[in-house]
């Protein structure tokens, strides 16, 4: 899976429970884009979670 190239989120794992309390692993994936940003001045292409891009950490490229 891919993470976010600015705060580094990743995939979580853990146990989801059922109703009659079986066990089963599930995971948590954040919300992953890949989006052109400006980078000292060059436009590149990063993976960011949308928490990143809506706190504004990047400049998009246009």
């Amino acid at each position: 899976m891919a993470k976010c190239e600015i705060c580094s989120k990743g995939v979580l794992f853990g146990i989801k429970i059922s109703h009659s309390h079986r066990r089963t692993n599930r995971s948590w994936k954040p919300n992953i884009r890949k989006v052109r940003i400006i980078d000292n001045g060059t436009p590149k292409t990063v993976n960011i979670c949308s928490r990143c891009l809506r706190s504004n950490k990047v400049t998009r490229a246009v």
